[in-house]
């Protein structure tokens, strides 16, 4: 091995060990192997500078901006008002729709907020029909996670997969493209968490102490300080009129191809702060500069795995060992890997390690590489295993006050069914 690819292993076993040990913070650990690369010479300054100003940096940075304009209007809190009136006349059945509303909104903003206002709100409503409060709110936080999976900009994952994709020379993904898997995804885990899941929850006796989080902060675009979105504010009709239209302007524009997403989102966010309906102190408020970081360092650890030739040295041992069984079962294997692997590592991290080994495993067995990436991006949001691979999951390991098992017993069987449908559905809407 050279030099060069001797320190890229080190550095990334090392950012790996630390982002499981979870002692320090996640986008710390990625600056720093960031910058030990750098300094090593594995990566030039002009590749760590195309890795903080990516387009998926740039649009991500401004979703947040827009999402944090929604969020200050007091819609999201008003909606959430008006589905506790429904819960209380339909019962539980009225919860689960709340539920379903939930990963809806969570196809377009972020899912930590949403989770923050709703659950107490899904606790409250159910205590009060008489119903166990663990019934749903694990299913909360993993429903609004399938949600995030059904477009393009519902996770930070997605931009991310799609951007390494682009700098692979991949054709960019549509923002609704990646829907119709999504939402087959989705359906299947809603349906088990419905008729499954959720009964197994509400027999669930006992509490769960408080713990600390062996990974302080992991997870898709949910970093930080959750008090940030914890406040329902007032409602403000004029604000979030012109919220909802330029985050529609946005969703629009990108959609039909006119602008892209970066260009879009970023043209949305002047926008409101124009039109002062957020202002910069509260557009930079809404920046999640630690998701930014966090993400802009692991791509540049993902960068020194690509051109050293890493990458592609572990894809030929990999293909030696799949190749007989066909890209069927490749995808699924990679499905698998990534799947195991977001229950350890930031969502970030495993996309940006597992994306140029899906490219390079495709082009070596002669198929589309499109199918191999919706399968890295589905699988690197499917979180559901322990309480700690998502913040959401945190938050209601916290309120609902469950047990460690819970979310094993209830996520492990999740992530089987959400897996075998993604395999099932990933071929059929985009063919090898």
């Amino acid at each position: 091995m050279e030099f060069n690819q001797i320190a890229a292993l080190v550095v990334l076993v090392a950012v790996v060990a630390v982002l499981i040990h979870g002692k320090l913070r996640s986008d710390v650990a990625a600056l720093s192997a960031a910058a030990a690369l750098l300094l090593l010479g594995v990566i030039r300054p002009v590749e760590v500078q195309g890795a903080f100003a990516s387009p998926a940096i740039i649009a991500l940075a401004c979703l947040f901006v827009i999402a944090y304009a929604i969020e200050l209007s007091g819609l999201l809190g008003l909606l959430i008002r008006e589905a506790t009136k429904l819960c209380a006349r339909l019962g539980a059945l009225g919860i689960w729709m709340m539920l379903v509303a939930c990963g809806a909104a969570s196809a377009f903003l972020n899912n930590t907020p949403i989770v923050v206002l709703a659950a107490p709100v899904v606790k409250d409503v159910a205590t009060s029909i008489g119903l166990s409060p663990k019934r749903f709110l694990i299913p909360l936080s993993y429903i609004t996670i399938m949600g995030g999976g059904c477009t393009l900009i519902g996770t930070s994952t997605n931009l991310l997969v799609n951007d390494m994709a682009r700098n692979a020379g991949q054709p960019v993904f549509g923002i609704f493209e990646i829907t119709s898997v999504g939402l087959v995804i989705a359906a299947v885990g809603g349906l088990y968490l419905f008729f499954v899941g959720g009964r197994q929850l509400s027999n669930s006796d006992g509490s769960s102490a408080p713990v600390h989080e062996p990974h302080e902060q992991t997870g898709d675009g949910t970093m930080g300080d959750a008090e940030l979105f914890a406040v329902d504010r007032p409602f403000d009709a004029k604000r979030a009129t012109i919220a909802m239209a330029v985050f529609a302007a946005v969703i629009f524009g990108a959609a039909i191809g006119f602008v892209p997403i970066a260009a879009a989102a970023f043209a949305g966010a002047v926008t409101l702060i124009l039109l002062r309906v957020i202002s910069p102190e509260e557009a930079y408020a809404g920046l999640r500069p630690e998701v930014l970081l966090l993400i802009a360092g692991m791509v540049v650890v993902g960068l020194s795995i690509e051109v050293t030739g890493l990458a592609a040295s572990g894809t030929e041992l990999l293909i030696d060992f799949i190749r007989p069984f066909g890209p069927w079962v490749a995808l699924a294997v990679l499905y698998g890997v990534t799947l195991f692997a977001t229950e350890f590592l930031s969502n970030a991290a495993v996309a940006v390690l597992i994306t140029p080994v899906a490219v390079a495993l495709a082009e070596s067995l002669g198929v589309e590489p499109r199918p191999f990436l919706v399968a890295v991006m589905m699988a690197a949001s499917a979180a559901f295993a322990t309480p700690f691979g998502y913040q959401t999951n945190v938050l209601v390991f916290q309120l609902g006050k469950y047990r460690y098992m819970d979310f094993v017993r209830v996520g492990v069987p999740l992530n089987l069914l959400t897996w075998a449908a993604g395999v099932i559905a990933i071929p059929y809407f985009f063919p090898f």
